[in-house]
């Protein structure tokens, strides 16, 4: 297929019925200086990003979405081990021969013959440069001590279109490194409860971060409409509503 080794299979999640076609799908076109970056807003945290003739899927999860009328991969972003982001049988669906992956040590763990980033790595691939952030939780926690996602465990992907930067935040909270990050063009926020962030979290992650534009994604029930409010004496950043199911 692809020359990745596939070393365990995950279990089949059902949920409701995805979108079917590449046209139920969402999507924005945004200009770069190296031609448009089109963003297809999948489900949950499942996106697609095409540019200069190469498709880059973010957390591919066939329970989010029907796969079948999509592009085959070039690069896949995985940003950690949970079967909501780091879905097997997907990634071998829409894997052609050359396709790479980006992932994290325990994905690895799952998956051999990928691209291995920690938090603060870097790597271009396809043309593309990907740096590794981290991606954790300060407040929610599995069980007293256990966050759901460790720090040092998961990422985040800050992405270099052009000269537009993007941000896709992976499973994380309001965390201070965020700060650190430089310019940011557009950015993909997580808000659901209990494993990520509250609007208000969000809110306060966007005034560190900056984006020119801010989509919510990995929302789940949460009601999005209240991201907005948060945010309007925030002039320089644009709150980007789309259907994420």
């Amino acid at each position: 297929m692809n020359g990745l080794t596939f070393l365990m299979m995950p279990l089949v999640l059902i949920a409701a019925a995805p979108a079917s076609v590449a046209g139920a799908f969402d999507a924005d076109v945004l200009p770069t200086a190296a031609g448009d970056l089109k963003i297809t807003f999948i489900g949950h945290a499942s996106l697609m990003f095409e540019f200069g003739g190469k498709v880059i899927y973010n957390d591919p999860a066939g329970q989010y979405g029907d796969f079948s009328g999509l592009p085959k991969a070039d690069v896949i972003l995985a940003a950690h081990e949970h079967g909501d982001h780091f879905d097997l049988e997907t990634i071998r669906k829409i894997s052609k021969n050359g396709t790479k992956v980006v992932m994290t040590p325990l994905c690895a763990a799952k998956l051999a013959g990928g691209t291995v980033l920690k938090n603060g790595e870097s790597a271009t691939v396809e043309g593309i440069r990907i740096e590794a952030v981290p991606a954790y939780n300060l407040v929610h926690m599995r069980s007293p001590g256990m966050p759901y996602h460790p720090k040092g465990v998961g990422n985040g992907y800050v992405l270099t279109f052009g000269n537009k930067r993007v941000y896709v935040a992976g499973d994380t909270e309001n965390i201070p490194e965020m700060k650190a990050l430089g310019p940011i063009d557009v950015a993909f926020l997580p808000m659901n409860l209990p494993y990520t962030m509250t609007p208000e979290m969000v809110a306060d992650a966007a005034r560190m971060v900056k984006p020119k534009i801010l989509y919510p994604y990995h929302t789940t029930d949460t009601d999005t409409s209240k991201l907005q409010p948060l945010l309007k004496n925030e002039k320089g950043i644009e709150v980007r509503i789309r259907r994420m199911p």
